[in-house]
């Protein structure tokens, strides 16, 4: 799950983005209104957390121009305005939920996965390519018709790759669309995370480094084992920033 959270007071926003880390929550955070558009307009959002006074265009107007996309993307407003007026016109202009501050974290993560759960979404297509089966409804991969148990992280990187039909995606592209925009850009997690879902998928191995570029699905049976010195322990892999660790995938 990916939150995006607007508020302007940097102290919260930083206490909020640690605390949905911590839940297993990605989130990304924006200062004002115009960032927060930027990033609604670039990347995908399962919950939007918005903050009502905040500078550039309120967080009123964002919620207006949420609804307007038609993107269904569920709004709750996070904000110290409590009266009843005040949460009236929210739920008015496309709140879908209404906290106020101060509040408990615990709460807001409660509230954030109810409304993901109750978002509308399509089921998305299940894809198979070279002997991989991957439902992202049900979160499940088969190898072969052999069930494979993988984290988060390795799905989401598997799922790019997959979706990329034996395309080359970078590391680069990997770490933005698998990771929150946080995360260093110098990290070898993808290298890691790439490492630990080569072991988990099996012999003979699928997927492909391409050096210099990045990876691929090997659809033409191409590619070569990964020796033991360039294995890295999987039990590393949920990490995002792994400083000094190192390992080839």
């Amino acid at each position: 799950m990916r939150v995006l959270i607007v508020e302007d007071e940097p102290t919260l926003a930083g206490a909020v983005r640690d605390g949905l880390r911590l839940a297993a929550i990605a989130a990304d955070t924006a200062g004002d209104g115009h960032v927060a558009l930027e990033l609604l307009d670039i990347n995908a959002y399962d919950v939007a957390v918005l903050d009502r006074d905040i500078p550039g265009p309120s967080g009123d107007d964002i919620a207006q121009a949420i609804v307007a996309s038609g993107s269904g993307l569920p709004i709750l407003m996070l904000t110290a305005a409590d009266r009843l007026d005040d949460k009236a016109t929210g739920f008015e202009l496309g709140a879908d939920d209404y906290l106020t501050k101060p509040f408990e974290m615990r709460e807001l993560i409660l509230r954030i996965r109810a409304l993901a759960r109750r978002a509308p979404r399509s089921t998305p297509p299940v894809h198979e390519l070279a002997g991989i089966r991957l439902d992202p409804f049900r979160r499940e991969v088969y190898r072969d018709g052999r069930y494979v148990a993988l984290t988060r992280k390795q799905f989401a990187v598997l799922q790019v790759l997959v979706e990329a039909g034996g395309g080359v995606i970078s590391a680069e592209e990997l770490l933005e669309r698998a990771w929150d925009e946080n995360a260093d850009p110098f990290t070898n997690a993808v290298r890691i995370t790439v490492s630990a879902l080569r072991k988990r998928l099996g012999e003979p191995w699928v997927i492909l480094t391409v050096p210099g570029v990045g990876y691929r699905i090997d659809v033409d049976g191409d590619a070569s084992g990964e020796s033991d010195a360039e294995a890295v322990d999987e039990t590393t892999t949920e990490d995002a920033t792994l400083p000094g660790r190192t390992g080839n995938a």
